[in-house]
């Protein structure tokens, strides 16, 4: 019972204290009003290059947009508990560390749907792509996992936080590399090799392409595979993230790094 109040009243209690300053004259035009211009210049750029239709950048677009909260967010909740100098009494508590970690991924979660959905609002309000009522609940569900997996993702750059002195260049690169990286705006296939195969390790790669055959028409029944390693690829990362944000933990505490800037 403590532990499940540290994961979600200790997460909530630390996005506000981390968060205070995002305030909606903040908040609109940095997570929503980027996202509205980055969907509607692919969609128009797709136009004129005749690439894709319509509905290949906004469905991709509007997943991909999440990882403002789960790669900035995320990154942001870990390493500015170091930089506002609350972390080291945070890990002197007796708290439960993986309830401790992962309630810091809730809001982003939440965060990172909301702009998700804003993002498909964009796209079926102003561009006129046409979704499906049927394939909404799978779509739903394709959009959950990816949130899930990408900030997964965040935690593992925000680990780096707890040791490197400046991990938001690294959270920058990684978010745009993925617009390439992951089929956001540009079909895999016709990437070099061995871009494809950084893809398929990175999250937002299949739960993209779920998203997109459940856009045209799809079950989820035909995108199950990739949904499943979409899953698994989260995992995976979150693993890596606790492991490491522990193994920091331990050697600050022999080497008194979290006092170092």
């Amino acid at each position: 019972m403590r532990s499940a109040r540290i994961f979600l009243i200790g997460g909530v209690i630390s996005y506000r204290a981390l968060f205070n300053w995002a305030r909606p004259a903040i908040y609109v035009p940095t997570m929503l009003g980027g996202p509205l211009f980055q969907i509607l210049f692919f969609v128009y750029l797709g136009r004129y290059s005749g690439v894709r239709n319509d509905r290949f950048f906004v469905v991709g677009n509007a997943v991909q947009v999440s990882a403002m909260a789960g790669i900035y967010g995320m990154t942001m909740a870990i390493a500015n508990e170091r930089y506002m100098g609350t972390l080291a009494p945070l890990l002197a508590s007796p708290a439960n560390r993986p309830a401790l970690f992962l309630g810091r991924a809730l809001p982003q979660v939440a965060n990172g749907l909301v702009v998700s959905v804003f993002g498909f609002l964009v796209g079926t309000t102003i561009v006129g792509v046409h979704l499906p009522a049927a394939a909404l609940p799978a779509l739903a569900l394709v959009v959950i996992v990816t949130v899930c997996s990408c900030t997964a993702f965040g935690m593992l750059l925000g680990s780096f936080g707890l040791r490197a002195r400046d991990v938001f260049f690294i959270s920058n690169v990684v978010y745009f590399l993925m617009l390439l990286l992951c089929g956001v705006n540009v079909p895999l296939a016709t990437l070099p090799h061995w871009m494809q195969e950084i893809s398929r390790v990175l999250p937002l790669t299949h739960g993209i392409a779920a998203a997109r055959v459940i856009a045209a028409g799809g079950t989820l029944s035909d995108v199950s595979g990739l949904v499943v390693r979409e899953i698994t690829i989260g995992v995976v990362y979150a693993a890596l993230a606790y492991g490491l944000f522990r193994w920091f933990e331990i050697e600050s505490r022999r080497t008194a790094s979290l006092d170092r800037a």
